[in-house]
């Protein structure tokens, strides 16, 4: 039974698979965890702010926030008059008034507050009223880079990268960087939010496993050949691959691919921490996952298409829906006195091994 007065769990994960314990329970329920994983696990992460067709002429600007719920860092999106793309702070470094607070197009970027003026790269242009103050204006006037990547359109950006993005999305790009991602269109109609009354980490515990497939997603069973699940880990994340069970519609990866002759349903990539891609024969799909309290996570469900006619039988919402209940059934199994920890499935749930093996070091 867990120790009520205990206040600070071994998050410690073997190596080895076949010995190794899962997290404790009240990993799930602990809110000092929690405020832990803001700055070691998801401040030196990458997370998804947008995509460059929300960006398509020079001088539009965009606000967007990192990490909804978790952080909510002000920061704005831009495209210069030369083309190029930025991320820098959205807080005037005047008196701290947000810059821009609705998107558009503009010439220059103007605090409404006391008119304090940037270029679209950041750069301070001018202050009115500010005649005789001293070593003014250097560089701390400059609304604050952020760092920031563009990887097919998806715009990504982090306030400490651990590691650069390049790495980060590296084995995507080998596995499904021959898909049309660049000419798929938002689809507002797939596209929603989920409210998951768990802790984020079970959300992606869930994701990185097919194991409960032929018990939790009746309809997806019948498409994906659960003998042929295959997982693979490399390290900034998780790859699933669904084959065919039958006739399905199915992906064809080109010679020299791995999956080459192989009837492909569907790429699920996990990156860390919390970035889901789903790439299907018809388009792609991002799971971001937003931590809103120990025991609230905000799915954010984003969906692009490449193919008008994209098939209706698979529902992305029905599978999410089934999801979100099994995953708050489990919220309240692990915070059980009774429950502590579990063991892991060589064959089924090397990605959920992994994903504990990275969260421990990060913590560590």
């Amino acid at each position: 039974m867990k120790d009520a007065a205990s206040r600070s769990p071994d998050i410690t994960i073997s190596a080895d698979i076949a010995r190794a314990r899962t997290l404790p329970g009240s990993f799930y329920s602990d809110p000092q965890i929690f405020e832990r994983c803001r700055d070691r696990v998801f401040a030196p992460s990458w997370q998804v702010v947008g995509h460059a067709e929300d960006l398509k002429v020079p001088g539009a600007v965009r606000p967007a926030s990192l990490l909804e719920g978790a952080f909510d860092e002000p920061l704005l999106l831009t495209r210069d008059r030369d083309d190029r793309l930025h991320c820098v702070s959205n807080v005037c470094t005047h008196r701290g008034a947000l810059v821009c607070e609705a998107g558009g197009v503009e010439s220059v970027l103007r605090c409404r507050y006391h008119g304090r003026r940037f270029r679209l790269d950041g750069s301070f242009l001018s202050m009115p009223e500010f005649d005789g103050v001293e070593e003014f204006p250097s560089e701390a006037d400059d609304l604050p880079a952020v760092g920031f990547g563009e990887w097919r359109k998806f715009l990504f950006a982090s306030l400490e990268p651990a590691r650069s993005l390049e790495e980060l999305v590296a084995e995507m790009e080998r596995r499904v960087g021959w898909l049309p991602i660049e000419e798929a269109v938002f689809d507002p109609a797939r596209s929603r939010d989920y409210l998951v009354r768990a802790n984020w980490a079970l959300y992606c515990d869930n994701y990185l496993e097919g194991f409960h497939i032929p018990y939790v997603h009746a309809a997806l069973a019948d498409s994906v050949d659960y003998d042929t699940y295959a997982v693979e880990t490399f390290d900034a994340g998780v790859l699933q691959i669904g084959y065919a069970a039958g006739a399905e519609e199915s992906m064809s990866p080109p010679e020299g691919h791995p999956e080459h002759g192989r009837r492909v349903v569907a790429y699920y990539f996990w990156l860390f921490p919390n970035l889901m891609f789903n790439f299907y024969t018809w388009g792609v799909s991002l799971n971001l996952v937003k931590p809103l309290a120990v025991d609230r996570t905000k799915v954010s469900f984003l969906t692009w298409s490449w193919d008008p006619k994209a098939p209706e039988a698979y529902s992305t919402d029905r599978v999410e829906r089934e999801d979100e209940a099994v995953v708050e059934s489990v919220q309240q199994g692990v915070s059980s006195r009774l429950y502590d920890r579990g063991r892991y499935s060589p064959a089924r749930e090397p990605g959920v091994h992994h994903f504990h093996r990275l969260l421990a070091a990060a913590l560590a």
